[in-house]
């Protein structure tokens, strides 16, 4: 049997066409209203409804509930490390040389296969849907949205900058000046696969950057992302003449770590149930810890 959820039009919201209050109001996606249109499931007044017509404060608005019916990944039995979790959304730690997602031809062992099997164990059937990236070799903070409303919401934060990344890193010399602003675009190389680069036709880029502590020649950086392009903070710090120790793709190798020193430290968003900022911590894994150890003696 179909189950709707129920809207009654308040004044202020009379003139807005139905797609609008839809996208405005009820914050769903433009895919998710198709699917609800090919569904038959948005009805006015009892009737199958036109996206365009405008709303009235008598109208009764019908919207079918499509919930979802896979993880979207396999469930694969595995460890994960829940940071916060309520009924809208999870942090997660992700190890570092873990992928999020399946890609190419890993299939199986990512940190979304590993959360869908903890879904099943809780009698829980919900596409894992991660919010943002991080990279395989990138420690810290992600966040999965439970439902596609959650994530819409999620990443309207991100646009609008209410949703706040830390990352720390370990750099290669002393960061001058010990903070500031990075406004570089980023594109794809011209030429390395895989790589990005500083192009002043790529996409806007803003890392802020603060020197949290200096060693004899590396330097303990906290930053703060306005956007998120791929491989940003590494791109960014590359470009300023501090690459991140242990970046093998913009810096060099390190023999006190086998990744780029990395990590995703903190998130803040707008809890969705409206109570408020929450902030999440991650604590310094082994290798990242060890580093900063080594340089302090």
């Amino acid at each position: 049997m179909k189950s709707y959820k129920h809207y009654k039009i308040s004044p202020e919201h009379t003139g807005l066409t139905i797609e609008n209050y839809l996208k405005q109001v009820l914050h769903y996606s433009g895919r998710k209203i198709q699917k609800l249109t090919r569904a038959k499931g948005i009805l006015i007044n009892g009737r199958s409804a036109f996206l365009q017509k405008q709303l009235k404060p008598t109208d009764s608005l019908r919207v079918l509930v499509i919930d979802d019916i896979s993880y979207g990944v396999q469930p694969e039995p595995g460890s994960i490390e829940i940071l916060y979790e309520d009924d809208f959304m999870l942090v997660l730690n992700k190890p570092p040389y873990q992928l999020v997602h399946p890609t190419g031809q890993t299939t199986g062992g990512t940190l979304a296969n590993h959360l869908a099997h903890h879904l099943t164990e809780h009698g829980i059937v919900s596409t894992v849907r991660a919010v943002h990236r991080l990279d395989r070799e990138t420690s810290g903070c992600i966040i999965f949205a439970k439902n596609a409303r959650s994530q819409f919401l999620l990443e309207q934060q991100l646009k609008d900058r209410s949703l706040k990344r830390i990352y720390w890193a370990l750099v290669q010399g002393i960061v001058a000046p010990p903070s500031g602003i990075i406004n570089a675009p980023i594109s794809l190389h011209p030429s390395l696969p895989n790589h990005r680069a500083i192009n002043a036709k790529g996409e806007e880029a803003i890392t802020h950057y603060q020197t949290i502590r200096n060693y004899s020649n590396e330097s303990l950086l906290e930053l703060t992302l306005e956007t998120g392009r791929t491989h940003q903070i590494r791109v960014h710090l590359a470009h300023l003449g501090y690459p991140i120790i242990g970046d093998k793709m913009y810096g060099v190798r390190s023999p006190l770590i086998s990744r780029q020193a990395l990590h995703a430290a903190q998130v803040t968003f707008k809890h969705l149930g409206g109570k408020g900022a929450v902030t999440v911590n991650a604590p310094l894994p082994p290798d990242f810890a060890r580093m900063i150890d080594f340089y302090g003696k």
